[in-house]
């Protein structure tokens, strides 16, 4: 625990007081994933898939200089209209905090604010990585050194399938991050269940993912866990049908001169225009999916330390 100043929504302080499971879930899928009311309505129903299986919801997100862990409805509805919203990482979460800015959250920002706040899991899409063209760029996600600094378990559906997954698994492998995928052997490709990668670890129930967190805790190791979750079968895009789509999203990328954080939102948005919608209704359905497992891993977590 921390002297810093929390701000904690009233579910999730009784939740707190009470010893209860909670997830921490990001913000910048409302903000900066789809628009308004769309994005009101999946943060809803996420939420709404965290308390179904047992746990309570800690949507984080900076608003007026003050960092929320967990948002009233009143708060939520606000977010998800409000414009100008930064996009925040390590790198600039405290200056958002220090100048009185409003700002959504990342999986590096979310995990930090999680650990701040005794959170040990956090649901969320797909991390960010290593971008195609890096050994150029050098363009690698903030959250791959914080899985490997910062002890919060995420479960997300793999990397986003934008990225070059195969140098998100190396980069992940030389930081110490365990890499476990769940129900499968190979490591879920985001939009697709599962890729020509292997995963490099595998643990299928909760209460074992859960016992892997505290062992790593107990041994005084740095860092988090990456819970690679596949996509449900049946709400997947396969991959071969992507892979040419995203090779054309990344070509306009290209074209166009989107680089820095402005690549991953227009990718995104481009890979949805071309699929008619297909890949948002996807990572609804992934979202959800990860929200339910990360309650029933923070669930265990909770028995373990009763």
């Amino acid at each position: 625990m921390t002297s810093f100043p929390l701000t904690f929504s009233a579910e999730v302080a009784e939740a707190r007081a009470a010893g209860t499971p909670i997830v921490a879930l990001e913000s910048t899928i409302i903000t900066h994933g789809m628009p308004y009311p769309q994005n009101l309505e999946v943060a809803r129903q996420v939420e709404a898939d965290v308390r179904a299986a047992g746990a309570t919801p800690a949507t984080i997100a900076v608003i007026d200089g003050a960092l929320h862990v967990g948002l009233d409805p009143e708060r939520l509805t606000e977010l998800a209209q409000a414009k100008g919203v930064a996009k925040l990482s390590r790198a600039d979460m405290a200056v958002c905090i220090a100048s009185g800015r409003t700002g959504a959250t990342t999986v590096a920002a979310t995990m930090i604010a999680a650990q701040l706040a005794g959170i040990a899991v956090f649901a969320t899409g797909g991390i960010g990585g290593v971008h195609k063209g890096a050994e150029n760029s050098f363009d690698i996600s903030a959250d791959l050194m914080e899985l490997a600094q910062t002890q919060v378990t995420v479960v997300a559906a793999g990397a986003k399938a934008i990225l070059d997954v195969a140098k998100t698994l190396e980069v992940l492998e030389t930081q110490g991050v365990p890499v476990i995928a769940v129900g499968q052997d190979s490591f879920p490709a985001f939009w697709s269940a599962s890729s020509p990668l292997k995963a490099p670890l595998r643990l299928d129930d909760p209460a074992d993912i859960a016992r892997a967190h505290m062992t790593r805790a107990a041994m005084g190791l740095p860092g988090g866990q990456l819970i690679a979750n596949p996509i449900p079968k049946a709400d997947e895009i396969p991959a071969a049908e992507l892979a040419p789509v995203i090779a054309q999203a990344q070509a306009d990328a290209l074209r166009h001169g989107i680089a820095g954080k402005s690549v991953t939102p227009y990718l995104l948005q481009r890979i949805f225009e071309l699929t008619e919608g297909r890949s948002l209704t996807a990572n609804i359905a992934l979202v959800r999916n990860n929200a339910r497992l990360a309650a029933a891993i923070a669930a265990a977590l909770t028995t373990a330390h009763a």
